[in-house]
């Protein structure tokens, strides 16, 4: 089995000068690539990089953001990417938990980890003579502290955990020759053809991203996170680029308008659920896919497609290197049709998860149907596997959702608002559509104490990413509960749903000024019942791709196009209606 090294050198070789990155005017060529990659892995070498060790990477997406990664993984290391818009307590906890030997950022990067963490700056004048007087040849085992093997890690990936802790995947190099292999046989990227590189580092679809460029001799398209927001900012970046091949979610599929971008090229949906009407909108006149694959896998497992209007909507067949198992709760297959859980074996499945034995153990089991040693991840997704091998997902068979494409486990949002010395229960759910799903928390609390939502809020983005804070919070004197003494959460979602409901009927009754048309607008988009015009359209509860909806909303109700950068940083409602009123009077 090769490694990612061996793969991406092994393109070097017969595409050297042909473009590998282009990150807005600068394009870099394999060649200039590989060469900066293999002297900032020699730095890295000297620093104690090397097998099953763990680099932290704290940067902006550009085209050195692709250098480190490549330079830890020739070193022989794993890198585990740090958002810098993660809450810093819970990257402190990742990289207390990762332990890694180094730390590399951009000098704009600033993070408190709260423990001392050797750093290489590469940005830094000094790093930059030092990385740039290095040999540029690529690397041997001799070159490293120990021989680079498939087995060993290649990134952590730290997930959402059901208990309320954040927990790594360990991902080794063994499935990176079937990823490769099933991206030939599908999306078929190749010289000539650009990829665009949408999902954040932090989470595994960016190795897909990456992999389909660099180790297939296309060109990876890098842009800024403001330029890939869903929506007019993707679609123009899509153009502008000329992008061939592109994985997204979804929902950014939802807010983007296809017209004009990827004509004749190749569009894979993952992340979540694909519906017909997505399918419907961007199948034609291109090639659309559907995948599927938990972060305990090397990115995926399945693939189905090309998918048209026509089809039920699958998630394929396994690529070659994996097995999908329908089976039941004694591990047996069950029939073609019926619903099961399924299990995911073959070399694509992880190592486990970083220094989690007990939590490892239940979910990687030993795989009865492989040879001796060989192991499954139960993925606690439920389907069923038809007549044709084509699988069809069901549903969820635990707390794990999705919300806006990134995995959340209700458990650990839970159990963060229920660390709050205020709060007695806390239940979350999940309402809205595709484009504006979000999570609306319920809480009682002890003794009756009155707390306000938002310091329940501001709680909860003390450790959980953006994406995991509830948009509302509210505070109920006893949560609804099912006759089996149960959270009733229907109730809840009911509740949630109702709240929408008054928020439309206020926004029809609202009067004609700028102002409080917003504020009804917001209200209705965020189910969120008071909103005035001192609010923060973000602090309610907002996203990027409700702000994305927000602005259309906009655009149809005053007839003006809003740039996003507007609606990001105007700081209340208030100021945002103003910009409104100059845009309609201009």
């Amino acid at each position: 089995m090769p490694t990612v090294p061996e793969l991406f050198e092994s393109v070097v070789a017969r595409a050297g000068d042909d473009p590998a990155v282009i990150f807005g005017a600068r394009v870099v060529t394999y060649a200039e690539l590989n060469a900066r990659a293999n002297r900032l892995a020699r730095a890295l070498v000297e620093r104690g990089v090397g097998a099953d060790t763990t680099v932290a990477v704290a940067m902006p997406k550009c085209d050195e953001l692709m250098v480190v990664l490549l330079a830890v993984l020739k070193a022989g290391g794993a890198y585990l990417p740090l958002d810098p818009q993660y809450p810093a307590r819970r990257l402190a906890h990742m990289v207390d938990d990762a332990r890694p030997v180094l730390l590399v950022r951009s000098a704009g990067v600033s993070l408190d980890l709260g423990a001392p963490v050797a750093e290489l700056v590469v940005d830094d004048p000094d790093a930059v003579r030092d990385i740039g007087s290095r040999r540029g040849d690529d690397l041997t085992d001799g070159c490293r502290a120990a021989p680079l093997d498939p087995r060993h890690l290649m990134y952590v990936i730290y997930t959402s955990g059901s208990t309320g802790t954040p927990k790594g995947v360990a991902v080794t190099h063994q499935g990176v020759a079937d990823i490769v292999a099933a991206q030939s046989a599908s999306i078929a990227p190749g010289p000539g053809d650009r990829v665009l590189q949408w999902a954040s580092i932090s989470f595994d679809a960016a190795f897909w991203d990456w992999s389909a460029a660099l180790l297939s001799g296309a060109a990876l398209v890098v842009a800024p996170a403001e330029e890939l927001l869903p929506g007019e900012p993707l679609r123009a970046t899509l153009r502008r680029h000329a992008v061939t091949h592109a994985v997204l979610p979804p929902v950014a599929l939802s807010v983007t308008d296809p017209d004009g971008v990827l004509v004749g090229g190749t569009l894979m949906s993952t992340g979540d659920a694909c519906t017909p009407a997505l399918v419907a909108r961007w199948s034609p006149g291109r090639r659309m896919f559907n995948g599927y694959g938990p972060t305990e896998t090397t990115v995926g497992s399945t693939i189905a497609g090309p998918v048209t209007v026509a089809d039920e909507i699958t998630i394929g067949t396994p690529w070659s290197g994996n097995s999908v198992y329908v089976l039941d709760e004694r591990l047996r297959p069950v029939p073609d049709g019926r619903d099961g859980e399924l299990y995911l074996a073959g070399n694509g499945v992880a190592r486990g998860y970083l220094n989690r034995p007990g939590l490892t153990a239940d979910r990687f089991v030993p795989d009865p149907f492989g040879p001796p040693g060989s192991r499954m991840y139960r993925s606690g997704d439920r389907g069923h596997r038809r007549a044709d091998g084509q699988v069809v997902f069901s549903s969820r068979g635990d707390g794990q959702v999705k919300v806006r494409g990134f995995r959340v486990e209700l458990g650990e949002v839970e159990a963060r608002l229920a660390a709050h010395p205020a709060v007695d229960v806390a239940a979350v759910v999940v309402v809205g559509d595709l484009a504006g799903a979000r999570l609306a928390a319920y809480v009682s609390t002890v003794d009756g104490v009155e707390v306000p939502a938002a310091e329940l809020r501001a709680h909860s983005a003390q450790t959980l990413p953006e994406h995991m804070v509830p948009s509302s919070v509210r505070v109920l004197r006893r949560l609804p509960v099912t006759a089996n003494g149960k959270i009733d959460r229907t109730a809840l979602r009911d509740l949630a749903a109702s709240a929408a409901y008054r928020a439309g009927e206020r926004g029809g009754e609202a009067s004609a000024s700028v102002e409080r048309r917003l504020c009804a607008m917001v209200g209705e988009l965020l189910a969120v019942p008071e909103v005035g015009p001192g609010d923060n359209f973000f602090t309610l509860g907002g996203h990027s791709v409700l702000a994305t909806r927000l602005a259309g909303r906009i655009r149809d109700e005053w007839g003006v196009t809003l740039p996003m950068r507007t609606v990001f940083e105007k700081g209340t409602l208030a100021e945002l209606a103003s910009a409104v009123r100059e845009a309609t009077a201009g």
